[in-house]
């Protein structure tokens, strides 16, 4: 009898220790998961605006690239995590990273006082001017800001052009679409009569469409112009390691070759 008692015990001992182990194990394996899903770094982006971010075949494979591409990725090696990109329309990039479904935004997006209320901006890493984009056939038409007010405009929605055109042009005929490249056909398809964008975006659409040019007038942002990343508020610990990214790349000039060997990508 007495041996029948120990041989339980010894047993229920021997269970004991396997529960045990398998928690053990559980909650490793749970550790281990937890440390690969903080491994990825998640950027939302818009990537129809080269030479910042666009979609090109590459060996027959559709990429998404440009110099906000390779400035991310940059910022993932510092950071030693993986790289997700997760191409979406430009109004919805904000609302995706106040609720966490994206870790940052690389989409050319000038930090206004306005989007400062909701997210947090790094330093400006590129800095250019606006651009209009017109027909050549309404060359002789459109080349002041008084026949811009009068004129239908396309704009990307909830970009700081939308707002340009609004109040510091003034158009009242304003249509707004996700997707410059929408926009883009829309003015091919005279159902806009201008677009704008940052003047490099400009640039590269005009380049590949032979029946659009640039319009001789100058419009500005009272905003101020340039790009940055945006990240979620009271993150100063990625927002430091993202600035100190920047800093290198603009001291030793990669930025600039990113943006060269992203223009050349659209021309080719």
């Amino acid at each position: 009898m007495q041996k029948k008692n120990i041989f339980k015990k010894m047993v229920g001992a021997a269970l004991l220790l396997c529960v045990t182990i398998g928690a053990v194990g559980c909650a490793k394996a749970s550790d281990n998961k937890v440390q690969a899903q903080t491994k990825k770094l998640v950027v939302g982006t818009c990537a129809d605006y080269p030479p910042y971010e666009f979609h090109k075949s590459i060996n027959g494979k559709d990429e998404i690239v440009g110099f906000d591409i390779e400035i991310a990725k940059a910022i993932a090696k510092d950071m030693g995590m993986e790289l997700e990109i997760k191409d979406m329309k430009f109004e919805g990039l904000l609302p995706a990273l106040t609720t966490g479904k994206v870790d940052m935004i690389l989409a050319g997006m000038t930090p206004t006082e306005e989007r400062k209320q909701s997210v947090d901006f790094s330093k400006l890493y590129y800095t250019s001017k606006q651009g209009v984009i017109i027909r050549k056939s309404d060359a002789a038409k459109l080349n002041s800001i008084e026949a811009l007010k009068s004129s239908a405009a396309g704009v990307q929605k909830s970009s700081i052009q939308e707002k340009l055109v609004k109040e510091n042009i003034g158009a009242v005929n304003v249509k707004g679409l996700g997707k410059i490249s929408d926009l883009v056909l829309e003015l091919k398809n005279s159902k806009v009569d201008y677009v704008v964008m940052e003047a490099p975006v400009a640039e590269s659409y005009v380049r590949n469409n032979p029946d659009l040019m640039l319009a001789q007038v100058n419009v500005s942002l009272e905003d101020g112009e340039g790009s940055a990343i945006a990240v979620k508020k009271g993150n100063p610990e990625m927002l430091n390691k993202i600035n100190n990214t920047i800093d290198k790349l603009i001291q030793n000039g990669t930025i600039t070759e990113f943006v060269k060997s992203a223009n050349e990508m659209v021309e080719n």
